[in-house]
């Protein structure tokens, strides 16, 4: 059995375990993919060809000898590349980090993919330090949108969704700190997940904002993204703010009935600053679930702008010691944000986390009537690459600045997302499905639930 682009890295592991494909040839068939393709994709950094096929030969050496493989066996994945991985230099998408020394140990969730049998075949291309929504990147070039190789595919983790999207590797690693999983899902068609904030380990990433930064999954189908945050779930002392709660496996409760749940469509700021295309999709995933009730999510607008000051101020904060040696080693639009951020007024930092606690109880009432709230995910299709403004309701601005508009406010308070793609013509977007803490499993179902209905799907590469 041949691994094809469109398989699944559910049917990759299922032909593992059966014996009727080898991992060798499902790490091989990846690599094939990266070698044709991602010179127009521009999607990964560093492939990690040797590390990949001996992981596989370890794979299938263990099935020889029946030996039991995790539920990921064979299956190839790449990560973003501010994760570290063992004997590269974790870039994070910067010229500067690429004097840092190797890392000496993986990821921590790069660790749990392995030890449930994935097969790790590189690094992807990333926005400077992650302070980006566009998927352009000055030193490495942008990576493209596979739908249309001309838009952009979205950021932070932009080659994680370029190569999901573009079949490359089933399922990427990617962060989110803003929303830079939830913009390259939607940008390039595919399904991403924003887990609660402390459900999954970021030890050994390269941070951006601590207090907002979320690690989590991208990859062409929700059994697939459930299949592989269930392997990369569990405490970790390596990060202070990991979760201490005990794994709690989604991927069995996929095909439970949603009929129950109480769906409600996100009012007020989420439908403002909207294109046709994120109307229509959230319409249509209203319509699927028979959602009428538009719920108002108090203050978003201010939630936003609180996380613009807490993300500038704590990114500034980081990078000062490299702002003041290298000024000129960055990517100067990033590094202009950064050095606006060290100059934030304390006081404004103050009032922003004052309000971040504010914020947060409301919507937990809010989750008290509701259990699914829809929101679009980007306001518009993949802009493309290097258009600076667009317009919005009427007003022209900045296409960096505004393409997380409907992230921010959800992230910003931690809360689990999952990002379906609506495959409209002639090209995706996407729809956040936003739940209550911890409650991956509602929005995960809900998603499955669309997808099994034909609502949502990512669709096949056309761009190349």
């Amino acid at each position: 059995m041949t691994a094809k682009p469109e398989m699944t890295a559910a049917e990759i592991a299922s032909a593992v375990a059966a014996c009727k494909m080898s991992a060798l040839d499902a790490t091989d068939a990846a690599l094939a993919r990266i070698a044709q393709h991602d010179g127009i994709l521009n999607s990964f950094t560093d492939v990690t060809a040797d590390r990949a096929r001996a992981k596989a030969r370890a794979i299938d050496a263990d099935m020889a000898a029946g030996r039991t493989v995790g539920p990921l066996a064979g299956v190839p994945f790449a990560v973003k590349n501010l994760f570290d991985v063992a004997g590269l230099p974790t870039r994070a998408g910067s010229k500067i980090n690429r004097d840092l020394a190797p890392a000496r140990r993986d990821a921590t969730l790069i660790e749990r993919m392995e030890a449930a049998g994935a097969v790790l075949v590189g690094a992807l291309n990333m926005g400077e330090y992650a302070y980006d929504f566009t998927g352009e990147n000055i030193h490495d070039g942008p990576s493209r949108n596979p739908h249309d190789t001309t838009r952009m595919s979205g950021g932070s983790s932009g080659g994680s969704g370029s190569a999901v999207g573009g079949a490359l590797v089933p399922i990427a690693l990617g962060s989110d700190t803003n929303g830079s999983i939830r913009v390259p899902s939607s940008f390039c068609g595919v399904f991403g997940l924003k887990p609660t904030y402390g459900r999954l380990s970021r030890a050994r990433s390269f941070p951006f904002v601590a207090s907002l930064d979320h690690l989590g999954p991208l990859a062409r189908s929700v059994t697939d993204l459930a299949l592989a945050y269930d392997a990369m779930q569990g405490p970790d002392a390596d990060d202070g703010a990991c979760s201490t709660r005990a794994v709690e496996p989604v991927t069995p409760l996929l095909d439970e009935s949603i009929s129950g749940l109480r769906v409600a469509i996100a009012g007020g700021h989420f439908q403002k600053n909207v294109f046709p295309e994120a109307v229509e999709a959230v319409s249509r995933i209203a319509k699927a679930l028979g959602a009428t009730q538009v719920v108002d999510v108090p203050e978003a607008s201010r939630a936003r702008a609180a996380a613009y000051v807490i993300t500038t101020t704590e990114g500034a904060s980081l990078h000062l010691d490299r702002l003041r040696k290298r000024p000129g080693d960055f990517d100067p639009a990033v590094r202009d944000r950064l050095i606006a951020g060290a100059m934030v007024p304390a006081a404004l930092v103050d009032r922003a986390q004052k309000f971040r606690r504010w914020y947060r109880a409301q919507l937990t009432e809010v989750f008290k009537s509701v259990d699914v709230l829809l929101a679009p995910a980007t306001p518009c299709t993949a802009p493309k690459l290097g258009q600076v403004n667009f317009n919005l309701d009427g007003v022209e601005l900045p296409v960096r600045a505004n393409i997380g508009i409907h992230t921010q406010p959800i992230s910003f308070i931690g809360l689990p997302v999952v990002a379906v793609p609506v495959p409209l013509e002639p090209l995706p977007i996407g729809v956040q499905i936003i739940c209550a803490p911890w409650r991956e499993d509602i929005a995960l179902r809900v998603a499955h639930a669309l997808e099994k209905m034909g609502v949502v799907a990512a669709p096949a590469p056309r761009g190349f």
